[in-house]
């Protein structure tokens, strides 16, 4: 059967082709002619039709300001297209994968594995009841969009899908390019530079948009999917909840003071006015469905206590429902469950107190609708349902709350000292005594609520934590009940947030702990001492009761932003490896369960790469069944924004960490060959060394100042937060996003590999056997992800136009460094295609189609980029048309940090 249409080349053909006949229009013919001459001179470049790049630089010279600016706006809007019509392809492999019976990744492949392993009803069980998958969402200024932007791209998509997999009449068809045209109009005629920074509030609802549009309707498919495939094999095992998400958006405070008390009080408002909203929708349709004449059924006894407990709940909504329902019990139901709903966030009595009374409910249903044959009815509308409450609950997501060390520091000190206790002064272990005591003494030490006269940092802190005490009283413990700590180096920087949460009244030992109290390990001196903070916190009196009441799982989140700009990719990579399974040890040694909150950026130098890859090449002994990690970004966009892949994408997730939970459960753990570890520790360090040699030369940010577009990237409007810490130029201050951005609008995206070739090289010149390097990369899944992700880095590095963003630098500054980084990538190159055996870095050939379709075209952005660059006095036309060639490039490159 013929699922499509059409085809990417078509919709990439047709798309640029009527994105042109846009340009001319809106724009001249002048603009028209000036792009198909930078166009063609790149692709003419690219195929070999052309020696050199002169006749593109030629073509960029004739261009005046006003032309400059139409060719950004038609190059990235180009883009914009063109990723839409590969996300379209995306949705075709799937579609037909699903088909034809050979989808990868998928429940069925994962049951089909556990039966080839004989597994039994009871380990298949243990497995599903281990396993608690938690994507979380941030709000990390990387994405490049505008909201307005992403809606026009959305009607796009939607009008694709129509003239794919729809037949349609000729005039249907010209009707969907009639609209199609309108849209291309309307997006070339919208402003694709924000003027102003997005607020913590927009980034909060972009984040909700994809959970409220997209993950909400999926999420009940994925379930079915899984029962339906259990049913045939494991028909007795029952599938608990297995997904929860969680965002940083509007709670995240590390960074950025305009995350206030406010922003997070509205963001818990907000997302849960909007998942009860959905809840009333999704009853209103279940009521359109559930149309049973009482004659013809037998409601059971479950059902017909639940109602007659809502008659008596409310016996004048119940007059009405029985009066406009006379002879449908499950209409009457359904409209007394919405009035219940109604009153989850009123003063009036009778609302839902937690989501599992709305389940309850939603059961009775279930099994009534059993009772009476109407599985069908029941499978399809009402489990889903179910499905739906269990996962988003009344917060639609779980917040985390975070900020930096420094302040809960700062604020306790303050606080102390005005009870006479010189807390600051203090060494490590005294601070540790003074929590200690304090946490576990019954009177309150400190008044949040009324500190007095103490500095701003510490009002903010109080405020917050007297507020966390409101907000979970109102929205519930679980709708909050996580804070992270940033840059965590000792065990007092734990007790601290323990300590506040204790005055706040969220913490009551021995009997109650309303909090997960999280360590974010981001430096190599937090990991490197990771066994000291964790053991010394498992063994404190105070924090191992505030865990015991937590079920004695302890929530560690590793950093591999900065870990990787503080070390280079590949002992970055390393670090984190190895002390993960440090962590394994120590949990294990003092009995508790541990959560890896893997904090993962979408670009390969922040801890990027397919997802379902990452957990089936964490360290066995890590695989605790929960997994916790960031979703960050265009990441969001491109893995959520489509349901079609936002299902895919959860399935594939579910997939790895079945199976990895299910091999950690066979046992005993299979140890990494000593001459692979030890071929990691070589390689390793000298990597790091390579890098940091690298960052500390002398001349170095001015270098990485003018060859590539940092200062631009800083004044965008991306995000809300600060590109640095504290405004200092330095590599340490400036955040991870920004740094990455950075090298990747020069084509030289340095993070993802630079020291590749110096470690490898290193550990071969120690005697080393490449053959070794090849067996590693055969059957280590560590080693292999990390390659194939240096190799994907260094595939979309391109050192010709890195070249030209070189050629900015003082003479004296470009011959300092760019001889060296492409030396260490012409290197890195080659070692990769010697051990994987490949004639190409990539491993995946559609990636490689779909960079070379795209190479040429973002090829004249950056010509145009480093033009701009290179003048010292721009016109505000010439500094929008700058900004705009980053978001082309970002957009080109489907990469921003």
């Amino acid at each position: 059967m013929d699922l499509h249409h059409r085809t990417v080349r078509q919709d990439v053909r047709e798309l640029g082709a009527l994105l042109g006949d846009v340009l001319e229009v809106q724009s001249s013919t002048a603009a028209f002619e000036a792009v198909e001459d930078l166009r063609t001179a790149a692709i003419d470049y690219r195929d070999g039709t052309l020696p050199s790049r002169e006749p593109l630089r030629t073509a960029l010279g004739s261009l005046d300001s006003d032309l400059e600016g139409a060719a950004a706006r038609a190059f990235t809007a180009y883009f914009e297209l063109i990723n839409l019509a590969e996300e379209r392809e995306r949705v075709r492999a799937i579609r037909r994968d699903e088909q034809e019976g050979r989808i990868e990744d998928s429940q069925t492949e994962t049951i089909a594995s556990l039966i080839e392993r004989d597994a039994d009803a009871e380990t298949v069980q243990q497995v599903l009841d281990d396993v608690l998958i938690q994507p979380t969402f941030t709000a990390h200024p990387t994405e490049a969009h505008r909201k307005t932007i992403k809606a026009k791209l959305r009607t796009i998509t939607q009008i694709l899908e129509t003239l794919d997999e729809r037949r349609l009449t000729d005039a249907d068809r010209r009707k969907s390019w009639n609209h199609l045209e309108a849209e291309v109009t309307s997006l070339w005629q919208t402003p694709q530079v924000r003027d102003r920074a997005p607020e913590p509030e927009d980034e909060a609802r972009n984040v909700q948009w994809y959970l409220e549009n997209t993950l909400f309707d999926v999420v009940g498919d994925v379930y079915a999917d899984l029962e339906g495939t259990l049913a045939e094999s494991y028909p007795e095992v029952d599938v608990p909840k297995l997904f929860e998400f969680r965002s940083w958006a509007g709670s995240d405070r590390d960074g950025n003071p305009a995350v206030t008390v406010d922003v997070t009080s509205e963001t818990l408002e907000r997302q849960r006015s909007v998942v009860l909203s959905k809840y009333r929708d999704e009853l209103k349709r279940l009521s359109g469905i559930l149309s049973q004449d009482a004659a013809w059924i037998t409601p059971g006894d479950r059902f017909e206590a639940s109602l007659l407990a809502d008659r008596e709940r409310f016996p004048e909504v119940a007059s009405e429902a029985e009066a406009r329902y006379p002879h449908e019990f499950y209409r009457q139901k359904l409209k007394l469950m919405r009035e219940r709903l109604e009153r989850v966030d009123d003063v009036r009595p009778g609302g839902y107190r937690e989501p599992e009374e709305l389940v309850d409910d939603l059961e009775a249903i279930d099994e009534s609708l059993r009772l009476n044959d109407a599985e069908s009815i029941a499978d399809a509308y009402v489990e889903p349902l179910i499905r739906k409450v269990d996962t988003f609950g009344f917060a639609l997501a779980s917040l985390d709350l975070r900020d930096h060390q420094k302040n809960h520091t700062e604020t306790v000190g303050e606080l102390l000292e005005r009870q006479g206790v010189e807390y600051r002064d203090l060494d490590e272990e005294g601070r540790i005594d003074v929590l200690t005591e304090a946490i576990l003494q019954d009177a309150d030490v400190v008044d949040l609520s009324n500190p007095g006269d103490v500095s701003d940092t510490t009002q903010r802190v109080c405020k917050r934590f007297d507020a966390l005490q409101r907000w979970q009283r109102e929205y519930g413990a679980d709708a909050i009940d996580t804070y992270c700590i940033s840059m965590t180096e000792e065990p007092s920087h734990v007790l601290e947030v323990l300590f506040l949460a204790d005055q706040a009244g969220v913490v009551s030992l021995p009997e109650y702990s309303g909090l997960d109290v999280v360590p974010l390990l981001e430096t190599e001196s937090a990991l490197d001492g990771a066994r000291r903070i964790m053991g010394t916190l498992f063994e404190n009196e105070a924090y191992a009761a505030a865990l015991s009441c937590r079920g004695d799982t302890q929530e560690i989140m590793l950093g591999y932003s900065d870990s990787n700009k503080e070390n280079g990719f590949l002992a970055a990579n390393w670090d984190l490896y190895r002390n993960q399974r440090r962590l394994a040890d120590i949990t294990d040694e003092f009995g508790v369960q541990m959560r890896l909150f893997h904090g993962r950026g979408g670009s390969i130098s922040r801890g990027g790469g397919p997802m379902h890859e990452a957990m089936l090449a964490l360290p066995i002994e890590t695989v605790t069944g929960e997994i916790k990690f960031t979703e960050q970004g265009e990441a969001i966009a491109e893995k959520y924004g489509n349901p079609r892949i936002a299902e895919r994408n959860l399935e594939r997730m579910l997939d790895a960490q079945m199976r990895a939970r299910e091999q950690s459960m066979e046992g005993p753990i299979k140890e990494t060959p000593d001459a692979w570890t030890d071929a990691m520790e070589t390689m390793a360090p000298a990597a790091r060394t390579a890098y940091t040699d690298l960052l500390e030369t002398d001349g170095f940010i001015p270098y990485f100042e003018t060859a590539t577009p940092i200062t631009v990237i800083e004044d965008l409007n991306l995000g809300s937060r600060p590109a640095s810490r504290s405004g200092e130029r330095t590599v340490e201050d400036l955040r991870a996003i920004p740094w990455v951005f950075s090298w990747t609008q020069s084509r030289c995206i340095l993070p993802g590999w630079y020291g590749l070739a110096t470690g490898i090289d290193a550990y071969l010149d120690d005697g080393g056997s490449m053959e070794t390097l090849r067996k590693m990369y055969e059957r280590w899944p560590f080693f292999r992800t990390t390659l194939d992700n240096a190799a994907q880095a260094m595939a979309k590095t391109d050192m010709e136009i890195a070249e030209e963003y070189a050629n900015l630098a003082p003479a004296e500054l470009r011959e300092r460094f760019f001889p060296r980084i492409r030396s260490e990538h012409e290197r890195a190159v080659e070692l990769v295609l010697d051990i994987t055996g490949r004639d190409d870095p990539l491993r995946r050939p559609w990636l490689r189609e779909s960079l070379d379709r795209r190479n040429p075209y973002v090829d004249p952005l950056n010509f145009l980029q480093t033009r701009l660059l290179a003048r010292d006095d721009r016109t505000p036309s010439e500094e929008r048309t700058l900004r705009l060639t980053v978001k082309g490039i970002a957009a080109g490159m489907k990469s921003t940090g």
